[in-house]
């Protein structure tokens, strides 16, 4: 951003208090940095996992078959897996993935050199780097000084649970890793087309070209309005249609055919973009998440007969049945509003083990290791005797990463700002869904579902931190907290062998 235009624009404070040093090092030079960095810490903390359904789905994709091989030697532990029966019912070795396959796709091309030797976990830690960087791209697209765009890309590579998803690559994992490619680009694209962020008291650069729709009108002029251009559109189309919009929304679909919860997160797409207008970005967002969104549902009917994969009813009822202790109703739906206090409790409340009593074992409960002996001392990272121990059932995520909390303080935009309301209703609507869902994700550290969102929530960190002042300490302790304990998780889940 040009400085002096800014500046003559009414340029926050915290744009101008930017370390000297940030305004001229290449917008380039530091997101490669940020990649640089976050190969390293991705890759050194690992260990080997066995969960590689991805690479397997991508075999069978090579091979011309949508159905891996299995139980076969090297698979035949997986769970996850629909089996193929035949006519008697007997198993024909084969079986379908029920997760949507945009990361099966990513792998074709290292599956075809390497084949089932192929390391999920390289894949992961390079993608999961180069997510980094795109953080800080789409970030810059938001009218917010350098120093905050670095302090909430710090925060999201190192202290959210992306770290976690991307130094495991497991099967559930790369999902997460893989959707947040084209999820970043979606944002990124509908952020940089859209020129009307004065209303959140953060002036841009195009603040004086475009103004905002007014959120406070009533809801009845937004759908008179919007029903006025949807006519107008039935007899001339194209004026509906914006390009840019149509392409943020393509990658934005894309992102749910490797994690369908993100669909949930269209709100953003109708209230922040290009189009000028709620009803030209929503349409145009609409037709471009349509295409692969599309061709998923097409990929479902003729791979299983059904617009909706069958293979998540079918585990649903087999950990239902497998896992009391989880609390799972094998009575209630796969999705249902009754799973919602419990896992609001794991989401936001769930705690670590603190000077447990016996050391946990790889699944968080009681394991033989009494750490309570007369000159027992506890450790940080002793498994022996620790002093405090993630939960595989999930923890809090504004315990594991603190710097959420400034969402709160964008919230006060919510009724003045597209882009809060957006990025709002988008983490509401994409929470909820997970919320409903019978599983949180265990065995996990933090709250992996948060992956689903985070993508909208940190424009929200980013215009918080800006409405507080910028990085200040408070700012800085939230983040070096966030990236400790995610540190501190990452550890742990290597040493449990999760």
């Amino acid at each position: 951003m040009d400085r002096s235009v800014a500046q003559g624009r009414g340029e926050t404070a915290l744009a101008r208090s930017d370390p000297r040093w940030l305004d001229f090092l290449p917008s380039a030079l530091i997101g490669a940095a940020l990649v640089g960095i976050a190969l390293a810490a991705y890759w050194l903390p690992g260990s080997v996992r066995f969960y590689n359904h991805f690479v397997w789905q991508a075999m069978a994709f090579l091979q011309g078959r949508a159905a891996i091989a299995w139980p076969v030697p090297g698979n035949d532990w997986f769970q996850d897996v629909l089996p193929i029966r035949d006519a008697d019912g007997a198993l024909t070795g084969y079986g379908l993935l029920p997760f949507p396959p945009l990361p099966a796709i990513v792998l074709m091309p290292v599956v075809a050199i390497w084949g089932l030797a192929t390391d999920e976990r390289a894949v992961s830690v390079v993608i999961g780097a180069i997510n980094v960087g795109l953080c800080w791209w789409a970030l810059g697209k938001l009218p917010v000084g350098r120093l905050v765009r670095l302090a909430v890309t710090v925060f999201f590579g190192f202290g959210t649970v992306a770290w976690y998803a991307a130094g495991l690559g497991t099967t559930w994992y790369l999902a997460h890793v893989v959707a947040l490619v084209p999820a970043f680009l979606a944002v990124g694209v509908a952020l940089g087309g859209d020129r009307s962020f004065a209303a959140d008291g953060i002036p841009g650069p195009d603040a004086d070209d475009d103004g905002p729709e007014p959120l406070g009108s009533t809801l009845a002029t937004v759908v008179r309005s919007s029903l006025h251009e949807l006519r107008t559109g039935i007899r001339a189309p194209g004026s509906l249609l914006d390009r840019r919009q149509v392409l943020a929304g393509f990658l934005f679909g894309l992102a749910a055919t490797a994690r369908l919860t993100i669909v949930f997160g269209a709100p953003f797409f109708m209230f922040v973009g290009s189009g000028g207008s709620f009803a030209r970005r929503s349409v145009s967002a609409g037709l471009g998440a349509l295409v692969p969104i599309g061709a998923l549902l097409a990929y479902n009917l003729a791979t299983t007969g059904r617009l909706l994969h069958p293979g998540y009813d079918y585990l649903y009822r087999l950990e239902a049945t497998g896992y009391p202790a989880l609390g799972y109703r094998a009575s209630w739906s796969i999705e249902d509003i009754r799973y919602l206090p419990q896992n609001l409790g794991i989401m936001l409340f769930s705690t670590p083990a603190l000077f447990p009593s016996h050391a946990l074992d790889a699944f968080g409960g009681a394991g033989d290791r009494l750490c309570t002996a007369v000159g027992a001392v506890r450790g940080l990272f002793d498994p022996a005797c620790p002093t405090a121990l993630p939960r595989a059932i999930g923890m809090s995520l504004l315990l594991t990463s603190p710097a959420y909390l400034y969402v709160v303080p964008a919230l006060g935009r919510l009724r003045r700002s597209r882009l809060v309301a957006g990025c709002s209703l988008a983490v509401l609507a994409i929470g909820v869904i997970n919320l409903m869902h019978f599983s949180q994700g265990w065995v996990q550290f933090g709250y992996r579902f948060s992956n689903d969102f985070v993508v909208f929530a940190l424009p929200l960190v980013a215009t918080g931190m800006s409405r507080r002042g910028g990085v200040g300490l408070l700012a800085a302790w939230l983040v070096g907290v966030s990236v400790a304990i995610n540190f501190w998780g990452v550890t742990w889940g290597n040493l449990l062998g999760w």
